[in-house]
């Protein structure tokens, strides 16, 4: 199944026919400078949770450019902050878990029909992975992940608007993984 994600996410990386989540007032690229090529966005969440229920924060920009009106590729810089208070089991003792995590991605997307794209990518995260059970010892790894799936883009204003994607992680690991699945699903903007 792996290698059947694998070939169809190369076909998408590889297309030359692809569309860009940004939104054209029916523009032709031929005439785009490099300067209207590029879009800006990113991912940003935000949940202040009371109680124990904990506080996670995501900021992810990007910047991505599009090739022609039909492909764009990106960047993006990944942080995530999170912290949660948890009670021991039968006590009132509470122990608190907080850290960051923080890396790097590069993206592809393609358009399948108007507003809705698929998309692939890798990243690299670095993250606080359980090195000692016993202990409660960790210790910092990079870690990979290889995303595929796809989502929808919603014009708001000019070329901006705000997308949600849903990826599946080719490279999905239990135990190191910055995600709680293997499923990912972000929300964010353009301009």
């Amino acid at each position: 199944m792996r290698k059947v994600f694998t070939i169809i996410t190369f076909y998408f990386l590889l297309s030359g026919v692809a569309q860009s989540q940004v939104y054209f007032e029916e523009e032709e690229t031929d005439s785009l400078t490099f300067k209207d090529r590029l879009y800006f966005g990113g991912n940003f969440s935000l949940n202040l949770g009371f109680g124990n229920a904990g506080t996670f924060i995501d900021v992810s920009p990007l910047v991505g450019y599009m090739v022609n009106e039909d492909f764009s590729v990106g960047l993006g810089v990944n942080y995530i902050y999170f912290s949660r208070e948890f009670f021991f089991f039968g006590s009132n003792d509470t122990f608190k878990v907080s850290g960051s995590t923080y890396g790097g991605r590069a993206f592809a997307r393609h358009n399948i029909i108007e507003n809705f794209f698929a998309h692939a990518g890798i990243e690299s995260m670095n993250v606080d992975v359980p090195s000692n059970f016993q202990t409660g010892e960790s210790q910092r790894e990079w870690v990979p992940g290889f995303m595929i799936g796809g989502g929808t883009f919603q014009p708001i204003f000019g070329r901006g608007g705000i997308n949600v994607t849903i990826l599946y992680n080719l490279l999905y690991d239990d135990l190191r993984s910055p995600y709680g699945s293997e499923w990912v699903i972000r929300g964010g903007f353009t301009f």
